[in-house]
């Protein structure tokens, strides 16, 4: 179990997958919305949670007054509990997709978002990320403004941020880093 860190849902508990899964820890997921939301206030925003895992980091979004959550997961017992946590906390506002990431981004939208999370295996490439980064851009998922942050383990390599992204500082807690980046014009 994990829990909602801040917002309407603060303090509540939300289910884990079983195995498989590595939630990001609870001061990792405060330092990150302590982050965005220095800079940005989260109502009314559209969330995109890419590999969500849990759904914690777009419930967290939910919690604090994000209007809407596009919860994107490949795993079926990841995907099940998600919809649990959802049903659970009763926030409105959260869509669950399950597939390949890879696949939901490259097929596109027409109503882009303002904040990106994601949380991808450690053990996906990291030219698999910035494959994922480009794809956001280049098929209508982000506009000017929108932030994205990304969670890797300090081991992996850097991301590569496509051009019109600009980057934010990195963080480093312990073996986890937050990449950050602000999108600077709309898609092209």
């Amino acid at each position: 179990m994990t829990r909602i860190i801040g917002g309407v849902a603060g303090g509540r508990r939300i289910a884990v997958p079983p195995r498989g899964t590595r939630p990001t820890t609870d001061r990792v997921r405060e330092s990150l919305f302590n982050i965005v939301t220095a800079r940005r206030d989260l109502t009314g925003l559209a969330v995109l949670d890419l590999y969500a895992g849990s759904g914690a980091l777009g419930l967290e979004a939910l919690s604090r007054g994000a209007a809407s959550v596009l919860f994107v997961e490949s795993d079926q017992r990841s995907a099940a509990v998600i919809a649990r946590n959802i049903e659970a906390l009763g926030l409105s506002g959260a869509t669950l997709r399950r597939g390949a990431v890879a696949a939901v981004v490259a097929a596109g939208t027409t109503s882009p978002v303002d904040l990106v999370l994601a949380d991808p295996p450690y053990n996906v490439d990291s030219a698999d990320v910035d494959a994922i980064l480009a794809a956001l851009g280049t098929n209508g998922w982000t506009r000017e403004g929108t932030v994205a942050v990304v969670e890797r383990a300090t081991t992996c390599a850097p991301l590569t941020w496509p051009e019109g992204w600009r980057r934010w500082p990195q963080r480093v807690y312990g073996d986890t880093r937050l990449e950050l980046a602000e999108r600077l014009f709309a898609n092209v």
